[in-house]
């Protein structure tokens, strides 16, 4: 690993086409992105929101391939429920991920703190719930009450620390840094 600067940085899209088998125009489009992924043996139906499907793709073909140290941008805000939409592109969020050795390090982004279009976000992540995405986001009145208060704007950053000390460390398991390593029943 070479943790000179400076690190790469790529956007979702870019890191799809750069470390994928497909240009850019078909990445954009639906119905050849999802093409793509059935080729690539992903198991996706046609209701598939673009969001999901985008993220799916770069989990399969960039995020193995992101040894170095790469920040990745310009998640879909259909995936990025507490985000805050870009001001110049609203199909993104203002978001950033670390990605080092084919793992995510970091995670970061502005804070959404429009009630309404958090809201909105909230009832989209519903029906992607009963649309069976796990991953979905409950209905969080309480918050959404709180955001009507007004938040400033807001980031935040979440770095993993035990995939850091792996890095550091040169550890192969999860299991050889994390605290109580037997009170894990399977290594993550």
């Amino acid at each position: 690993v070479d943790l000179t600067a400076p690190w790469q940085r790529l956007t979702v899209k870019e890191a799809v086409v750069k470390y994928g088998d497909i240009a850019m125009a078909d990445l954009e489009d639906h119905g050849k992105a999802l093409d793509y992924a059935r080729k690539l043996g992903l198991d996706f139906d046609d209701t598939i929101g673009y969001g999901k499907l985008l993220t799916e793709l770069f989990d399969e073909v960039a995020e193995p391939n992101l040894w170095n140290p790469t920040f990745v941008t310009e998640y879909p805000t259909d995936v990025s429920p507490l985000s805050r939409r870009n001001d110049e592109n609203p199909q993104v969020v203002d978001r950033f991920e670390l990605f080092v050795v084919g793992r995510e390090l970091a995670n970061a982004f502005s804070e959404l703190n429009d009630p309404v279009d958090q809201k909105g976000r909230f009832m989209d992540q519903l029906v992607e719930k009963e649309a069976g995405d796990d991953e979905a986001h409950a209905m969080d009145e309480d918050y959404v009450r709180a955001l009507e208060y007004g938040l400033p704007p807001t980031a935040g950053e979440g770095i993993g620390i035990d995939r850091l000390v792996m890095l550091l460390t040169d550890s192969a398991s999860i299991r050889d840094v994390i605290l109580f390593p037997q009170l894990r029943k399977e290594a993550r």
